[in-house]
């Protein structure tokens, strides 16, 4: 499993409208709205890096979406 957070800035009064569209992808697990320099954290869940990157992808292209920022879990072996 490979596990991630994606934080996002909107357009101003469209946080709500990603939060919901966050919710219905198949690979989040959590996205609430924040305050302060982001709008939007969700949290990511997939089966491999690759997994992972295509949902980054997906998310960046939502309308409204203005920028965003990827942050990956590294998990000890």
């Amino acid at each position: 499993m490979h596990k991630g957070f994606i934080l996002l800035n909107c357009d101003l009064g469209a946080e709500e409208y990603i939060v919901d569209e966050l919710k219905q992808m198949q690979n989040i697990r959590n996205a609430y709205l924040t305050f302060g320099a982001y709008d939007v954290i969700a949290e990511i869940q997939t089966e491999d890096q690759v997994g992972f990157e295509k949902a980054i992808a997906i998310i960046r292209k939502l309308s409204r979406v203005v920028s965003t920022m990827t942050l990956n879990v590294v998990t000890p072996e």
